[in-house]
């Protein structure tokens, strides 16, 4: 169902909501769409083997000729990272500030979507016109820099979507959360307030950024050694101070990981980064410099296997960490990641190394408001509907709770499902249908291809192994040669010879029978040997391995 008047806007959430990570949202008016972000979300545990999950647009697709643009809130990959693989299947003008866009721009190069894709800079204070959509960019703190809120103009009032903020008293470069153009919105009458949920757990407000420089102030000033900082590569402001100490310290800088390659040098080439012509080095010259004279700039802080610090803390690095060097972990652990950054942080103890991590002093900050903040924002904007976004349920039910505390009324708060339409008129909201939403698994360069048959399998391969029965038939059914069975993950053959032998007999017993019968449909033979099999392994080990028949014909 479109939405073709003025008396009323549609709100469709395809992520972010009940989630971290993921984030879109669609605002519908006068019979067009407007897409607010498109991120990716990183997969879970349950998840094996896939790489990334974006949303399900199959809304958007039917309803192409309707779509007027997508318009980005800051570079952040639960933000952007869908968009090339969107953009593959529906083209439309991109909106974001000029670091968005920059980070965008060097993810569209390397999937080859450059040239058809057209990108549009909007400055923070600016506003642009999307169709007949008119959307403000409001400058708003967070852990990246060029991030914005975004007001979009209806005959209603404005919908203020402020999925990632903080109000940072005292920002790296000096521009703080715009508050005034809230205020000024929320004088002029701001229909729906969209704001992140991720800190609502958190009393009191967000520390400053300025202090993780205090903190690396005083691991650079008591470092003997090599320094190795781990941090996001997309943190400008943290990079900025590593940049700043090392000058302060007479210390080289040496960057490793691609991101970090890559954001350091989009960031120089946009003019983010106040850095000497000398101050950086290739890693390979690292060595040719005392180890009181280096720093080590790197991705890795979540504990990633194949990343540099990880593999610096197996003692499988070309840069080697010896004992009294300095590792700073700048960077709080993302959910699910927290068990590979402790293992990582112990083997970096065990190596020697001085480690300094968040849990013991102040080596981050969250980019996201914490209570007092998302109130202030509610105050400011004082929405007559309001929308928790970006965190789990628990995480929009505090907020909720929050909202109706500064004064929202209850029945005018939402918490939709993804895909609920949420249609918002002068006088009520109220929920209107379902589209399609839910996720999509990027495996590969496969796109979709991967489902819950797919996901089953693979978790019954990571649990329980695989056994595979060979046998060779001729055309008219008979055993020519095998049965032979492989396992994998399953039981070591060598120590479970009995086992293996009794499996085997019961599978020459079926297809001695099936031979009789004169059966010699495939199907039949591979279900009947995983008949025969099943429960007698299960009897026999208490674990059900993948059976995997394959028949050869001669």
């Amino acid at each position: 169902m479109s939405q073709k008047n003025n008396d009323s806007v549609s709100i469709i959430p395809l992520g972010g909501i009940g989630e971290i990570g993921k984030n879109m949202m669609l605002v519908e008016m006068n019979d067009e769409i407007l897409v607010v972000d498109a991120g990716v979300k990183f997969p879970e545990e349950d998840l094996h083997g896939v790489d990334l999950v974006i949303p399900d647009i199959s809304y958007l697709l039917r309803n192409r000729e309707r779509v007027k643009g997508i318009v980005l809130t800051h570079g952040h990959e639960d933000h952007i990272g869908a968009l090339p693989f969107i953009l593959k299947k529906l083209n439309v003008p991109i909106y974001g500030t000029k670091l968005t866009l920059g980070l965008l721009r060097e993810k569209l190069k390397s999937h080859n979507l450059l040239s058809r894709s057209y990108l549009r800079q909007v400055n923070p204070g600016n506003s642009t016109k999307v169709g007949s959509f008119k959307v403000d960019f409001i400058r708003v703190n967070h852990s990246i820099a060029d991030a914005c809120a975004l007001a979009i103009h209806t005959p209603l009032g404005a919908i203020v979507y402020a999925s990632d903020f903080k109000f940072d008293q005292t920002p790296i470069k000096g521009e703080m959360t715009d508050i005034h153009k809230f205020a000024e919105l929320g004088d002029e009458g701001v229909l729906a307030l969209f704001s992140d949920s991720t800190n609502v757990e958190r009393e009191g407000y967000t520390n400053s950024e300025r202090q993780v420089g205090q903190t690396l102030n005083n691991a650079f000033e008591n470092a003997n050694e090599k320094i190795l900082v781990a941090s996001f590569a997309s943190n400008f402001h943290r990079i900025q101070q590593v940049f700043d100490m090392a000058v302060k310290y007479n210390r080289k800088v040496a960057l490793s990981g691609r991101s970090m390659l890559n954001n350091v040098k989009i960031g120089r080439e946009l003019g983010y980064f106040e850095v000497p012509d000398n101050l950086i080095i290739d890693i390979n010259e690292i060595n040719n410099f005392s180890p009181d004279k280096v720093v080590l700039l790197m991705t890795g802080s979540q504990g990633e296997p194949r990343a540099a610090l990880t593999r610096m803390s197996r003692g499988d690095h070309r840069i080697s960490l010896n004992k009294g060097d300095t590792v700073v972990v700048s960077a709080t652990a993302i959910p699910g990641n927290a068990k590979a950054v402790g293992h990582t942080i112990n083997q970096l103890f065990k190596q020697g190394a001085n480690v300094i991590y968040e849990a013991l002093s102040g080596v981050h900050v969250s980019g996201h408001a914490s209570r007092e903040e998302l109130k202030l924002m509610l105050n400011l904007t004082r929405p007559k509907y309001f929308f928790p976004v970006h965190g789990e349920y628990r995480h929009l039910h505090l907020h909720a709770d929050l909202a109706k505390k500064v004064g929202v009324l209850k029945n005018n708060i939402f918490l939709p499902d993804l895909g609920d339409r949420i249609v918002l008129t002068e006088d009520k909201g109220y929920t209107q249908g379902t589209v399609p939403a839910g996720r999509i698994l990027v495996d590969g360069l496969g796109v979709g291809d991967v489902g819950s048959i797919v996901l089953r399998d693979r978790r019954l391969l990571s649990e329980n192994g695989i056994l595979m029965v060979v046998v060779t038939i001729n055309s008219k059914g008979q055993v020519v040669a095998g049965p032979d069975i492989i396992t994998r993950g399953f039981v070591y053959v060598r120590g479970s010879e009995k086992l293996i032998n009794d499996a085997t007999e019961r599978v020459e017993k079926v297809l001695s029978k099936c031979e009789e019968k004169h059966i010699t449909e495939w199907s039949v033979l591979k279900s009947k040997i995983r008949d025969a099999l099943d429960s007698y392994l299960y009897r026999r080990t208490k674990r059900n391995p993948m059976i995997m028949p394959i028949i050869m014909e001669v």
